[in-house]
């Protein structure tokens, strides 16, 4: 009986299994006894070693594809492969995919990364930069801007690259670069644009929650104004005792205020309306009582809350009576007038609030005798900032003018 001798190994499954092996000899070995000069070097090679794992993994995945190898294991694509057989999840596997992919049309990229020169994000910043250009390029132009990638890999992180990359045709062809460029970046915010999504959600507390997803362009204004707004630069922005607030609070408090008081002129009607939130109260809950106001929008909220908005854009106080019939649908001017507000910056000079000093562009005019309760827009009004401004009006908080023409709070016992 003849035996059949059983297949050479392959080299890469030899070379696979004695990096394997020789790896295990130092399995749970302790470090501690490396120098700073060892442990350095130790993590260089480990970098180094990764690079050109993953390199070799990207060669061995696109064989797998050209074997059908998914198809045989009942598996969509060479990513769900990963993420069945090697418990990956589906974000990763679907990178080492487009890894593979990318350096097998890319030779000398993936020569670079077997070589331990760029490693697996800068590999794949370069070949987003290489698939960016454009088609009809001269095949040694191409071949020019991936050796420059290749070069910048050594001085440049996988971030910096990738803006690199953007401009490449700067260097290898400036005469192009111009036009190719704007295309390139109204593409990019074209579709930013359409990707532009919101989503909003009541929660069993009636806070509304959500989240965000903006283009680069819409996001930067966004983030400036917030943070003007929880704390620009010539004050701090503090809690109601003074402390200073984390981030997170003055940002979100910031985006609470953009949102109450973006001008309600300048958004479309509906229903023949501007879009802008009428509170419902009675003139009892409006002169000091606790019965809660009604939003036209179907929320309930607090009396406290609808006498402290009253005074702010965006709203109208409808003040109703005993059968709902409207008392005051707000008084002919509720914001003060430019020429007010000029008069109170001389006159005041920002913040009035004791120990605080916010510039008068960044304050809004309070009404002393609440305008919730009759009290009238005119040249009296108060400069607060707006964390002031929230104090002023609540309720655990009582104040007084002092001589000088400050405001003082005081907690209530």
């Amino acid at each position: 009986m003849t035996e059949i001798a059983s297949p050479q190994p392959h080299r890469v499954g030899a070379a696979l299994s004695a990096a394997r092996s020789a790896v295990g000899t130092v399995a749970g070995e302790r470090p501690w006894s490396m120098t700073p000069a060892q442990t350095e070097q130790a993590l260089d090679d480990i970098a180094a070693l990764e690079a050109q794992t993953a390199e070799l993994k990207s060669r061995v995945l696109m064989h797998a594809e050209a074997l059908d190898l998914p198809g045989e294991m009942g598996a969509g694509s060479v990513a769900a492969l990963l993420a069945q057989r090697h418990r990956t999840t589906r974000p990763e596997a679907h990178r080492q995919a487009r890894l593979a992919k990318g350096l097998d049309a890319h030779p000398m990229t993936a020569t670079a990364m077997s070589e331990a020169a760029v490693h697996s994000e800068q590999a794949l910043a370069i070949i987003a930069g290489l698939e960016a250009l454009p088609d009809d390029l001269e095949p040694d132009l191409k071949t020019r801007a991936e050796e420059h990638l290749i070069e910048l890999a050594a001085d440049y992180d996988a971030k910096a690259l990738k803006n690199l990359a953007r401009t490449i045709l700067e260097v290898v062809a400036p005469d192009l670069a111009e036009a190719h460029l704007a295309r390139q970046l109204e593409k990019l915010e074209r579709d930013a644009e359409d990707a532009n999504r919101l989503h909003l959600w009541e929660t069993t507390q009636g806070r509304v929650r959500g989240n965000f997803d903006l283009d680069g362009f819409s996001g930067a204004c966004l983030r400036k104004a917030l943070f003007a707004l929880s704390a620009p630069k010539h004050r701090a922005a503090a809690g109601p005792l003074g402390e200073r607030m984390p981030t997170n609070q003055r940002l979100g408090q910031a985006f609470a205020e953009y949102v109450r008081r973006y001008p309600a002129g300048k958004l479309p009607k509906a229903g023949g309306l501007n879009a802008t939130v009428v509170v419902m109260m009675s003139l009892e809950s409006l002169l000091g009582g606790l019965k809660a106001a009604r939003l036209d929008t179907g929320e309930h909220i607090s009396a406290d809350l609808a006498r402290r908005i009253a005074c702010e854009a965006g709203i109208i106080p409808a003040v109703l009576g005993g059968k709902s019939e409207v008392l005051d649908l707000g008084r002919s001017r509720r914001f003060h007038s430019r020429a007010q507000r000029i008069k109170a910056t001389i006159e005041q000079r920002g913040c009035i609030a004791e120990g605080h000093d916010c510039a008068p562009a960044f304050t809004q005019m309070h009404h002393p005798h609440l305008w919730s309760q009759g009290g009238r827009t005119d040249a009296d009004g108060w400069m607060l900032c707006p964390s002031a401004h929230r104090q002023v009006h609540d309720p655990r908080f009582t104040h007084e003018r002092l001589p000088n023409g400050t405001v003082r709070f005081h907690r209530r016992p």
